[in-house]
């Protein structure tokens, strides 16, 4: 009777574990998501701004959203801010607290103000985004291992900010 069951259960137990590994649907933690934005999406212009490294346009055409309860949307003015030719940092850090005030495990927000405080040449606030990150990614994430290449260039140049390549 046991064997039966085994035999039975087996293949439903495999399919479980396999339906496990199948990647989870992610928030968009980059400006312009790999899949493209969701349809109707008010922020699409602003990902498309983003994506063409025209901060500046990508500001106003954020600011005419004004979704400040968003996250995603906190993200974007905190990355466009950081981005910018000329960045405030300052701007950029108020933008990325209040996305993680919103949603404290955004990814985007996380990888961000972790780069922004290296940038800042604060080490310690960069080290810990990297640690929520770990806490945020299940099985691990792109943010993750952007912001720890971004953490190991910055100690291998002397604790001195290196954009990505």
């Amino acid at each position: 009777m046991h064997r039966k069951t085994f035999l039975w259960a087996a293949p439903l137990c495999l399919s479980v574990l396999a339906s496990l590994a199948l990647p989870l649907p992610a928030r968009a933690a980059d400006p312009v998501p790999a899949a493209g934005p969701a349809r109707g999406d008010p922020l699409t212009p602003a990902r498309a701004l983003i994506a063409e490294g025209r901060w500046r346009d990508a500001i106003a055409a954020l600011q005419q959203v004004n979704d400040t309860s968003s996250a995603d949307w906190n993200n974007l003015m905190g990355y466009s801010h950081r981005k910018a030719r000329t960045p405030d940092l300052a701007a950029a850090e108020r933008y990325y607290t209040e996305a993680l005030r919103i949603d404290p495990r955004h990814r985007g927000a996380l990888e961000y103000s972790g780069e922004l405080y290296l940038m800042m040449g604060d080490l310690g606030r960069a080290e810990a985004r990297l640690a929520a990150l770990d806490q945020a990614c299940t099985f691990g994430c792109d943010e993750y291992k952007d912001l720890k290449s971004a953490i190991a260039r910055f100690k291998s140049n002397g604790n001195r900010h290196v954009a990505a390549p």
